[in-house]
């Protein structure tokens, strides 16, 4: 509530209210006064008479003291008249009461109420330049509403007709007027460029009639005329021919292209319909539903709940504070103490040698290979639609540009067949390259993906399972079980193609565990031999560690002193730049007082010269010279000053004689002027005061 007031009344305190309200004495105004500021306002948006009179009439307090607007005094009207009148301006510019009851809104504007009122006059007066344009508008498009009993007069109903197209013309001109507004022409642009064409006009005329001059005088001046006009007409009937015609090439070559264009849509749609069949439409249609199905249900949940996790490892990560080198330490630690336990686990669940879960690890094996195959499938799938709408995008970006570029040169007759089958082959050779690059594309693709995967998780289990042949001592194993893979997937093929048994699959199984427990035996004495040269591998390698760190100090030191010697050298250059400046400065004061010495040395010349003329032309003798005549001006000036001063009191005293004679004279002249006037009207002689044919002053 306070803020509303707070902007009504700085509002109303602003241009073109300029009332002298506060906060108190708005606060403290009475419900008529507030009605009648509100009418102030109405009448500021729609200035028509139902809100100003002519004769000037009381104000509420802190209204303005021009005298330019006389507001209508709501005290002088009735009260049901200003709720009429005030609801009417409120409808025209479509007020919305913030209460949904309008009786109590129709009676709290009649009562003055101050909610009603103060909510009024902020929307208002949020909005004065809209709801003066709306206000004006409203003068001309609100339409009087005529009953139907007088529009049967056919006079009533032609006036009503004419008013209707009037309000219609009137939108219209006010449209344009708008656009004319916004388009950025003002009429005194306007008038100046009528001004200037009407000049360039009479230039023309003139030049025009000279030439008309000159011509006159030629024998054969009409027939002339006439052929150079018959000759510009057939020019310009020429340059309109040579456009159709440019026209109509256009248009036959757009008309081939689309020709062309509909003839290969026409062929590729034969060639997908050629042999097919409703089951096979169906068939298709369902291999892309379960296709969509997959990429939809599956792969994308999958790839967005691996971004989150990724986001949220990386937001604790943030969120995780500064982190030392006795921290990271300990991490390292625990990662090679998990490390540990996953390999004892890995080699417990090797040793228990299961049977059934030997033939599962199998299974899981085949499900996983499938699995990873399909993931493929989705990655290619993805990658071709995505060089599809590349590919789309690129064609459109062509077309647009081959839009743009067809105004130009346009090939004639052979020259354009020649071309066309030339793009053909082109095109055609183009599309098998593009398509074979497609391909090889997304097979890199997925190759390059699958390669860098398995390699990632082949060098992750060489190193833990390094780690655990070398704690457990038998380096080798892993070579062994590569060969036991390699077995379990040749077994597999040969499983599929020849459709054994689960009964030969696990005689193979019990037969490549007695040759891994050969391998084993075999592989004991070399593990014996490796333990003592892993031993030695880790004595070396906190060496080579050892000196990793002096290295690293070396480096740091070494740092260190480039840097403070790049310092050094910066501010050597510093103090060099510095220096070099100072030269040139000095070097340009010295060459200034070289200047000022050698006229020194002329004037000391001039001056010591026997020759009249040469003294003269010295610094020293012109100076002198005009400080004499200086000298002698300022005597002469002191000298008119002091003679001025003595006779000014007798000045003075003389012109105010002069003036007091001046007005005895005209005293005088009136007196004489009126007693000769006053003789002729009593009928007496003529006298006057001249004696002899002269005037005379008595004293």
């Amino acid at each position: 509530m306070s803020e509303q007031l707070k902007f009504i009344v700085d509002t109303l305190n602003k241009e073109p209210f300029k009332r002298n309200y506060n906060l108190i004495s708005f606060d403290a105004l009475e419900p008529l006064q507030l009605l009648q500021v509100l009418n102030d306002v109405f009448a500021e948006i729609d200035s028509r008479n139902a809100y100003v009179q002519s004769t000037p009439s009381p104000s509420t307090p802190g209204s303005p003291s021009t005298k330019d607007r006389n507001k209508l005094d709501i005290r002088e009207e009735a009260a049901d008249q200003t709720a009429i009148r005030m609801l009417g301006i409120l409808k025209i510019l479509k007020y919305k009461p913030k209460t949904d009851n309008t009786s109590e809104f129709r009676q709290g504007l009649v009562m003055g109420d101050k909610p009603t009122v103060y909510h009024i006059l902020e929307w208002v007066l949020q909005r004065v330049p809209d709801l003066k344009k709306r206000a004006y508008l409203a003068r001309f498009l609100v339409k009087i509403e005529v009953p139907p009993d007088f529009l049967q007069d056919d006079a009533v109903a032609d006036c009503n007709q004419q008013y209707e197209e009037l309000v219609e013309q009137f939108k219209e001109l006010h449209k344009e007027f708008t656009e004319l507004k916004k388009s950025g022409f003002s009429t005194s642009d306007i008038k100046k460029d009528i001004q200037s064409m009407e000049e360039e006009k009479e230039q023309v005329v003139r030049r025009i009639e000279r030439l008309k001059k000159k011509v006159e005088s030629v024998p054969n001046f009409d027939r002339m005329m006439d052929t150079a006009r018959k000759l510009r007409q057939e020019k310009e009937r020429e340059l309109s021919l040579a456009n159709q015609k440019q026209e109509q090439k256009n248009q036959l070559m757009h008309a081939d292209q689309r020709y062309q264009r509909a003839m290969n849509q026409l062929k590729d749609l034969q060639r997908a319909a050629k042999g097919a069949s409703a089951e096979a439409l169906i068939e298709k249609l369902q291999e892309e539903n379960n296709v969509n199905t997959y990429l939809g249900q599956e792969k994308l949940p999958k790839e967005i709940e691996a971004k989150r996790k990724v986001v949220a490892d990386l937001q604790k990560v943030v969120l995780e504070p500064a982190m030392g080198q006795s921290d990271l330490d300990e991490l390292h630690t625990k990662i090679k103490v998990s490390n540990a336990e996953i390999n004892q686990l890995i080699e417990k669940r090797m040793m228990r040698n299961d049977p059934i879960d030997d033939k599962l690890s199998i299974f899981k094996q085949q499900a996983s290979i499938i699995a990873k195959k399909k993931i493929q499938a989705a990655d290619e799938i993805q990658s071709t639609k995505d060089e599809l709408a590349a590919t789309e995008q690129e064609l459109s970006e062509k077309r647009q540009m081959a839009r743009e570029l067809e105004g130009g040169e346009v090939l004639k007759g052979d020259e354009f067949k020649r071309y066309v089958n030339k793009l053909r082959g082109k095109s055609t050779v183009y599309k098998k390259k593009r398509q074979e690059l497609a391909e090889l594309r997304a097979e890199y693709g997925v190759l390059s993906r699958t390669e860098e995967i398995l390699r990632q998780r082949d060098e992750n289990a060489q190193r833990a399972l390094e780690g655990l042949e070398a704690k457990k001592g038998v380096s080798g194993y892993h070579d062994t079980q590569e060969e036991l893979e390699k077995v379990s997937t040749i077994k597999s093929e040969l499983d599929e193609m020849k459709g054994k048994t689960l009964d030969d699959i696990s005689d193979m199984v019990l037969k490549l565990t007695s040759t891994i427990s050969e391998k084993k035996s075999a592989l004991a004495p070399v593990i014996k031999e490796l333990r003592p040269m892993r031993q030695k591998c880790q004595e070396m390698s906190l060496v080579y560690e050892e000196k990793k760190a002096q290295y690293d100090n070396r480096a740091a030191g070494y740092e260190t002193d480039r840097s403070k010697l790049e310092q050094e050298v910066r501010t050597y250059r510093e103090e060099c730049g510095a220096e070099e400046s100072r030269y040139h400065y000095l070097q340009s004061m010295k060459k200034v007082v070289d200047t000022q010495l050698i006229r020194a040395q002329e004037e000391m010349k001039l001056y010591l010269s026997t020759d009249p003329q040469d003294k003269k032309k010295s610094c020293r003798e012109q100076y002198s010279r005009k400080i004499q005549e200086q000298e002698n001006l300022g005597k002469t000036l002191r000298e008119k000053q002091k003679a001025v001063r003595e006779s000014h009191g007798p000045s003075m005293r003389q012109m105010k004689m002069w003036k007091d004679f001046e007005k005895l004279m005209e005293c005088k002249r009136r007196c004489f002027l009126g007693e000769r006037n006053a003789e002729r009207t009593m009928g007496g002689t003529d006298y006057s005061g001249d004696v002899g044919g002269e005037e005379r002053l008595v004293l």
